[in-house]
Formats: C-alpha cells, sequence, structure tokens
C-alpha cells in the first residue's frame, strides 16, 4: 500500500500553516523559533515529496541545503535567544532592541 502524494502535500501544506501562524500570533522568541523551524521542514517534506513524484534526486539534494542552514540558524538564533534571556528572562518578541550594545 502505498500513499499518494497529495497527501504530503497537504500534511506539509497543514504544518506550513501552523508555523506561519503561530509565528504571527505567539510573542515568546523560542515558541516563534521553533515555528520557523516547523515552516522549514514542512518546505522540506514537499521537496522531498516532489523529487519522489518525480523520480528526481534535485529534490533531495535541495533538503540537504535547507538543512544545513537551517542548522546554521539554530546556532545564530539560540544564541542571540540566550543572550536576550541572560539580560531579561521574561522578555517577548519586542524587547530585542535591549541586546544594543
Amino acid at each position: 500500500m502505498t500513499i499518494p502524494g497529495s497527501w504530503y502535500l497537504t500534511l506539509a501544506a497543514v504544518l506550513f500553516g501552523i508555523g506561519g501562524l503561530g509565528l504571527l500570533v505567539r510573542r515568546n522568541v523560542l515558541v516563534m523559533f521553533m515555528c520557523v523551524e516547523l515552516m522549514l521542514n514542512a518546505v522540506n517534506l514537499t521537496f522531498v515529496t516532489y523529487a519522489r513524484m518525480l523520480h528526481d534526486v534535485g529534490g533531495q539534494a535541495l533538503v540537504f541545503f535547507v538543512l544545513v542552514v537551517a542548522a546554521a540558524e539554530v546556532v545564530v538564533g539560540l544564541g542571540v535567544i540566550v543572550g536576550l534571556f541572560r539580560r531579561r528572562p521574561d522578555a517577548t518578541a519586542d524587547d530585542f532592541h535591549i541586546l544594543k550594545g
């Protein structure tokens, strides 16, 4: 039994929508960061689905590069978030101005 590609694309669209909604609604920096990661994973699922449907490896290679960019984003983003939370433990996304020198 194989699952049709449209189901994967629907799941990716739902995940991307949840991530986008969470990014717009929530003000906690860590939750916003996780929503961006959820959106990146939804895009990766779309790339892999189209690569499987078209019998092309290009989509899977693109997923590798997206994962590398996501890893770099995690390193830099978590560094900024930790710096923000050290100064103010109850910080929100509006408090990034406190990181200015």
